[in-house]
């Protein structure tokens, strides 16, 4: 059905309406058509063209919250791609200060964090790992999930993929990656992991679905090894062991 002011209301499921509205729409008539329909469905949702950049503000200021894209659905015949808001039912009104916080956090950017340590020998050789899901060598550790401090994330990587319980030290180094062959860029936190005996690797029990093998190399061995890229992240990251205040680098630059 389409509402007084305009703005097309249909069930599309058990409990969920999906809006639709013609371009220039006020916000408020779409504000209004969201609470009306929350009266007579848990969930209330729109679908909007990526390109179509004044219907994202209508969708986000009637207090839907971006879900997603849908790549490559079927409307009309064609396959496209559309940006999902939705509100729930349950959901806290835009107008209360959490709700609007959540509001601003399901479509504000969210940029992705890597964090690795940097552990060494007493001849000052650099533990690297050779991963099973690319060719170069790289520091231990990994991606920090949704919530969880990236000091305890590299910890936690570490003692999964190599069997070994390092308490990470200070940050070394913060080094931006660009955009790369599919992957969105990401912020690499480069983490103290101490001076250890060369017997540590002894310790060593790998997770072979993710490492290869685990050697300490110097730094002639890490240019061999590693890409470009990492081999100026991990020289940056020993250039600033004794340094003050954590350094700062593009793409090890």
């Amino acid at each position: 059905m389409t509402d007084p002011a305009g703005v097309r209301v249909s069930t599309v499921a058990d409990g969920v309406a999906r809006l639709e509205w013609p371009a220039g729409q006020p916000i408020e008539d779409v504000q209004r058509a969201v609470a009306r329909a929350l009266e007579d469905h848990a969930r209330v949702e729109a679908w909007v063209d990526p390109d179509d950049h004044p219907a994202q503000r209508v969708a986000t200021w009637s207090g839907l919250r971006r879900e997603g894209v849908m790549r490559g659905v079927t409307l009309e015949g064609a396959a496209v791609d559309r940006i999902v808001y939705a509100r729930l039912a349950d959901d806290l009104p835009p107008q209360e200060p959490e709700g609007f916080r959540s509001l601003l956090n399901s479509f504000l950017p969210r940029k992705r964090a890597i964090s690795q340590m940097l552990v060494r020998d007493h001849d000052s050789r650099v533990l690297l790992c050779r991963l099973t899901y690319k060719q170069d060598w790289d520091l231990p550790g990994g991606v920090v999930e949704v919530g969880e401090s990236p000091q305890l994330a590299v910890s936690r990587e570490v003692e999964e993929e190599l069997a070994l319980s390092i308490p990470a030290g200070r940050l070394l180094l913060t080094d931006w990656l660009p955009p790369w062959s599919g992957w969105d860029d990401a912020l690499c936190l480069v983490f103290d992991g101490g001076e250890h005996d060369a017997s540590l690797l002894g310790e060593v029990v790998r997770q072979e679905r993710e490492i290869r093998e685990a050697v300490f190399c110097t730094v002639e061995e890490v240019r061999e090894r590693c890409a470009d890229f990492t081999a100026r992240r991990i020289e940056s990251a020993l250039a600033n062991l004794d340094g003050g205040e954590p350094a700062y680098t593009e793409s090890g630059r």
